[in-house]
């Protein structure tokens, strides 16, 4: 067992946390933890089957990204919803992530072409079944890192490592909202118009392409939204 003076204690510990950050975040944005609720922190700890240290570390970094709230004296929450929110976290999301990938055609290298290919592929080839939940799991696990990989080339991490929070803000909205409803959108042509423009080094195109599909998202949650929360 390792001890706190062991030089792989504070390596452990991270991974551990990392893990559990990873735990919770698909529990919030898949809407198992509830937008408002309060988290019964001895629950997870027993459930999980960790201490209180990692466990915090995990709630301190989804803190910093905007997924859980700590109370003075009443503990964490998840962080609720609302109108406005989405409505910001859209308008944000249509200008940091075309930014982005404006950046990432002007500067990405032919490895990044290939990525943006491969993750295309990768999400038209993944089944996305609204009645099995690991077909939803698999799809947005290369959903996400889809948008990902279009913007990494624009090599500004701290421009990617915000449109990475604003795509988890985003997607709890329309996995808890939206994901389930089906519709008449086709959103594996809508990714395909994006990278194709993106590794054709059209920008103009890529980025309006890019600021459709985001928009036509938020517009369709707000549509479901707008009798459901507060604005």
């Amino acid at each position: 067992m390792l001890s706190p003076l062991d030089d792989g204690f504070d390596d452990a510990k991270n991974t551990l946390a990392s893990h559990l950050v990873d735990r919770l975040r698909e529990e919030i944005l898949s809407g198992n933890l509830a937008p408002g609720s309060k988290i019964n922190v001895e629950n997870i700890r027993r459930n999980f089957g960790v201490s209180l240290s990692p466990l915090r570390e995990a709630f301190a970094r989804l803190i910093a990204v905007g997924l859980v709230e700590l109370h003075d004296n009443k503990g964490y929450s998840v962080a609720p919803i609302s109108l406005s929110n989405l409505i910001e976290i859209t308008q944000l999301r249509v200008d940091f992530e075309s930014l982005a990938l404006s950046n990432a055609v002007a500067r990405g290298d032919i490895n990044w072409e290939s990525d943006v290919m491969r993750a295309l592929y990768k999400l038209n080839r993944t089944v996305r079944d609204q009645s099995d939940v690991k077909s939803l799991d698999a799809w947005e696990r290369a959903h996400r890192q889809f948008h990902l990989t279009l913007i990494a080339g624009s090599n500004m991490p701290m421009l990617v490592n915000f449109c990475d929070i604003l795509h988890n803000l985003n997607d709890r909205y329309r996995r808890i909202f939206l994901v389930k409803r089906g519709g008449d959108r086709n959103v594996a042509n809508e990714h395909s118009e994006i990278a194709q423009a993106a590794v054709a080094r059209d920008s103009v195109v890529a980025c309006e392409k890019l600021r459709e599909h985001i928009q036509r998202t938020g517009i369709n949650l707000k549509q479901i939204l707008s009798s459901q929360i507060p604005a």
